[in-house]
């Protein structure tokens, strides 16, 4: 059974940067897809980014173009977001999860709050 945990939100102010990470235990990520998902309150989770395990990546939410970038570390089984520019509007909870994405692994998720 794969757990995906992710970490490195926090509370920041707009204009600021976090770093957000996903470690995988139980599955090798290097052959799957993986993706960033955001869910804001009274609002549907959303896709913020993809990557491929042949290589590259997109941005999906338009919203966060040219300000987060997603990346891997194969060698270390994790998943990354690193996100500038930070607005109030992406105060959400973010989650990891493979693309498409598993019931089953839905994680805690880690809380980004921004401040106006």
């Amino acid at each position: 059974q794969v757990q995906l945990v992710e970490s490195g939100g926090g509370l920041v102010q707009a204009g600021g940067s976090l770093r957000l990470s996903c470690a995988a235990s139980g599955r090798t990520l290097s052959k799957y897809d993986m993706g960033w998902y955001r869910q804001a309150p009274g609002k549907e989770r959303e896709l913020v980014a993809t990557t491929y395990w042949r290589g590259g990546s997109t941005i999906d939410a338009a919203s966060v173009k040219g300000r987060f970038t997603i990346s891997r570390d194969n060698a270390k089984n994790t998943v990354h977001l690193q996100m500038n520019s930070l607005k109030p509007e992406d105060t959400a909870i973010y989650y990891c999860n493979f693309r498409p994405p598993y019931d089953l692994n839905w994680g805690q998720g880690t809380q980004v709050t921004v401040s106006s």
